[in-house]
């Protein structure tokens, strides 16, 4: 099943760590979890706190030690299609958690959810259109839903962004259904 996965974390350097992570499935469950930071965690970015919110604090007080976090995700994601909007850091993020908890650091794939994206809207016009009409078809489809159903920019906490990818999955399926169903009139 697809799951759409978001992290949070201390800041956009190279030593950044995750302090938050949910995923929601295609079906609508969903988890988010603080992650309590390593001992060997360390940095940390006023500028980035300001963007989450999320305080160093909160994560003593309320996260889950990232041990716990990485077992759970290991538990619950392991086989999946796990997929992310920004991969390459949301990777780097999944990779420090893996490692710090004692897990390999590809327990856990990521893919683009762009590509999901793209994959949804083609399996559904594949059968409706000509081979020279659904390149373009796919492109109107993506650019229409390029920002998801709400068109909001990202909340930068991890729960609502994950369910905007999935709002976004499920908007460019649906509109690829609408054109789908209209194709079915056509002589």
């Amino acid at each position: 099943m697809l799951v759409f996965l978001d992290f949070e974390a201390s800041s956009l350097g190279k030593h950044s760590y995750p302090i938050e992570v949910a995923w929601i499935f295609a079906d609508g469950r969903s988890e988010t979890h603080l992650i309590r930071p390593a001992p060997a965690w360390i940095d940390w970015d006023e500028e980035a706190q300001a963007i989450h919110g999320i305080t160093c604090e909160t994560l003593a007080l309320h996260g889950t030690p990232h041990d716990l976090v990485s077992q759970r995700m290991i538990n619950q994601l392991t086989g999946h299609d796990l997929l992310a909007s920004a991969p390459s850091w949301d990777g780097k993020w999944l990779s420090a958690l893996l490692r710090a908890a004692g897990y390999p650091r590809h327990s856990l794939r990521l893919r683009r959810t762009a590509e999901a994206l793209r994959e949804c809207a083609l399996s559904i016009l594949t059968p409706k259109l000509a081979d020279e009409d659904l390149a373009a078809a796919i492109e109107a489809i993506l650019t229409r839903n390029e920002n998801g159903a709400s068109g909001e920019a990202p909340a930068h906490r991890a729960l609502p962004d994950a369910q905007a990818d999935r709002a976004r999955w499920l908007a460019v399926c649906s509109t690829a259904r609408e054109i789908a169903a209209a194709k079915v009139g056509d002589p």
